[in-house]
């Protein structure tokens, strides 16, 4: 049974077919890494902004950057894509007149535009929540120590926000990676685009296999990279709960079990 499906699985493979399109599948991947790296790079600019609007104590800028996230994560992404790239061909004359047409004709550009926006929505709201999560109490004994708000945020506030979000962040690089393969229906030669070139003028359905195969690769990768680093930027909180552990260890004296111990412990019935 499995020596069969082994067989099935090797015929699959038509080498054949990967020799002919192996470089055009290499420059589909280029192409769905830039606009995956610029939207993201651009969406997490503009998502500071929007995040600083949503905290904000003044009612307008609130509001309208409420209206902006609720729009870009409440609508499907392959929308937002059909509003700027097809949208743009009917104000034409006006984007021309204003000299941005050449940005809009483009799909690589308007797929840029379209997910930066996408993704600064989720961005602002990853970092409103860690902004959030932050203890206040922390804040308040940095005020009490005369440091500035600027060096509040940067020393106290952003160092313990930005780990709390780097996880998160990782889940929304992940997320667009995948929904880049959307821009291949606005005629954009990534990955996808390719794949389905080679399609339409080959009629092998294992194409789309390999370019699964090359989305999982990519996605793992980022995945195990971004595990490196949360685990490299959070090595100081090991050693601190260590500590916390071996003082309380110490301090309860011998023959006693710590409270760390037996928080999570189920009691029998």
């Amino acid at each position: 049974m499995a020596d069969a499906l082994l067989a099935q699985l090797a015929a699959l493979i038509d080498y054949g077919l990967l020799a002919d399109w192996w470089q055009r599948l290499l420059a589909g991947v280029a192409t769905t890494l830039e606009v995956v790296v610029i939207s993201c790079g651009l969406g997490f600019v503009l998502a500071y902004p929007i995040c600083v609007a949503r905290r904000s104590s003044h009612w307008l800028w609130s509001k309208l950057a409420l209206g902006y996230v609720t729009f870009f994560r409440g609508t499907p992404l392959l929308c937002q894509l059909y509003l700027v790239y097809y949208g743009a061909g009917e104000i034409r004359p006006f984007l021309t007149d204003i000299g941005i047409w050449w940005f809009f004709r483009e799909a690589f550009y308007c797929s840029i535009f379209a997910f930066t926006l996408n993704t600064a929505a989720y961005q602002a709201e990853i970092m409103r929540g860690a902004l959030a999560s932050v203890p206040k109490g922390q804040i308040e004994a940095a005020r009490s120590l005369g440091l500035s708000a600027f060096r509040i945020n940067r020393h106290v506030i952003w160092p313990q926000a930005l780990l709390i979000a780097l996880r998160p962040f990782g889940n929304e690089f992940i997320s667009i990676i995948k929904a880049s393969a959307l821009t291949a229906i606005v005629t954009l030669q990534d990955l996808m685009g390719v794949t389905r070139i080679a399609f339409s003028r080959t009629f092998d359905f294992t194409i789309y296999l390999y370019c699964a195969i090359i989305f999982l690769i990519m996605t793992e990768l980022v995945r195990r990279v971004w595990n490196r680093i949360e685990r490299a930027l959070s090595k100081h909180l090991l050693f601190t709960r260590a500590a916390a552990a071996a003082a309380e260890a110490e301090s309860v004296g011998p023959g006693r079990v710590p409270l760390t111990a037996t928080q999570g412990a189920v009691e029998p019935h």
